[in-house]
């Protein structure tokens, strides 16, 4: 449900204030300091700036987080300037140079690498700016049986993937690191593995226990004492179909704290990203027209797909909330205010494609022209990842609610 200070604005903005993004911070914090709660004190959480890098959100969390994982230079260079000192831990395919060259000038704790030849990059900037040791988690796509990712929304690892590196990889980059045979810069810490996200409690345990132990074995088996540190990604499942239904903090803290005591010695890490900020932010907009073709409703949005790409990528209806506009006094034009009542409606942007979706077929009560459409569940990959410049419409306005 819309929370009341996020209803109050989204009824004042005036129609050329919309669409507009609107975060309730509060709402954040409190979910935040909730999941934080829920884990066991030693586990270590790391917020994946990718989900929403607003530094308002970034700032918001981090009171409750240990760090922020981060997958470019450019979110390095953001995350930085917007939580100063903040433990950062960089990871993601495809790192250049000058990336990993800025990521040691700037401090980054924590390198997530991909490949061999990612491995000797980084040694080799690294010797370059005379540093004499850098901290590196190994990404390994850790083999698992096929029903262990049961129920993934997005398989990332345990099958053939462009991100990390195969068991047999990592046998060959060990040499390359300090106390692995290698006097170089590079200090191997742990292991890193993101095998899967929208995973629910129990599957994301299974997945957890498993990159546990695969880097508890390699460790035995190589005599890695140093190997200290084991991240198992984030991942946490998120339901758009069914807002009210959240992970279950509680459940995989209490499954996390009882993994930790079986790997004693040893740091455990996770980095969810969408399943803390997701449920803080709102997109609202304006009912533009509603017509009928085909023998189907249709809702003109204000905005799109252009704003808030989550829909079309995902391929789900994006929950909302009609927020009814007495436009009566104001409606002067000398035809009837459009609109349908009991029957299912698509909700549609401006733009010229088929594929500017936002919700198919809801039924609805009543939903008019003028009215005000809250999408709720927008506080994560919706703005940052929608292709914001096609046809030229306006942006949003942004409001960060700290009241």
């Amino acid at each position: 449900m819309i929370t009341s200070a996020v209803r109050t604005l989204a009824t004042e903005l005036t129609g050329d204030d919309l669409p507009a993004y609107v975060y309730d911070l509060p709402a954040l914090r409190a979910h935040a300091r909730a999941v934080r709660d829920a884990l066991p004190p030693g586990l270590e959480l790391y917020y994946a700036a990718k989900a929403n890098p607003a530094p308002p959100v970034l700032r918001t969390l981090a009171p409750h987080v240990t760090g922020y994982e981060v997958a470019s230079g450019g979110e390095v260079e953001h995350v930085r300037a917007a939580v100063p000192g903040a433990p950062l831990a960089f990871g993601g395919p495809g790192k250049t140079e000058g990336e990993l060259r800025r990521a040691l000038t700037l401090g980054v704790e924590r390198f997530h690498v991909e490949s061999e030849q990612e491995l000797r990059l980084l040694a080799g900037v690294a010797e370059d700016a005379g540093i004499d040791a850098v901290d590196v988690l190994l990404r390994v796509n850790v083999p698992l049986a096929s029903d262990e990712l049961g129920g993934a929304a997005l398989a990332m690892g345990g099958r053939p993937s462009p991100f990390g590196l195969d068991p047999e990889a990592v046998q060959r980059c060990l040499p390359l690191l300090s106390g692995a045979g290698s006097r170089g810069p590079l200090r191997l810490r742990g292991i890193h593995a993101h095998l899967a996200s929208g995973l629910d409690a129990p599957a994301q345990l299974t997945v957890a226990a498993a990159i546990a132990d695969w880097a508890r074995k390699l460790s035995e088996r190589h005599g890695l004492d140093e190997l200290t540190e084991v991240n198992v990604g984030g991942g946490m499942g998120v339901d758009y179909a069914h807002p009210d239904r959240r992970f279950d903090w509680a459940a995989y803290g209490k499954g996390m704290a009882d993994l930790a005591l079986r790997h004693p010695g040893r740091t455990l890490r996770i980095e969810p990203g969408r399943a803390l900020t997701v449920y803080c932010g709102w997109y609202v907009t304006e009912v533009l027209d509603i017509k009928h073709s085909g023998g189907e409703a249709f809702a003109v949005l204000r905005g799109g797909t252009h704003h808030i790409r989550t829909p079309a990528t995902k391929q789900h209806d994006q929950p909302f909330q009609v927020l009814p506009m007495d436009t009566t006094a104001t409606w002067t034009r000398p035809w009837a205010r459009p609109a349908v009542r009991e029957e299912p409606v698509t909700l549609v942007g401006q733009l010229c494609t088929p594929k500017d979706v936002l919700a198919r077929r809801v039924q609805v009560p009543e939903l008019r022209a003028g009215d005000r459409v809250a999408f709720a569940m927008a506080g994560a990959y919706a703005w940052n990842i929608s292709h914001h410049d096609f046809l030229m419409h306006p942006r949003p306005g942004f409001h960060y609610l700290d009241t």
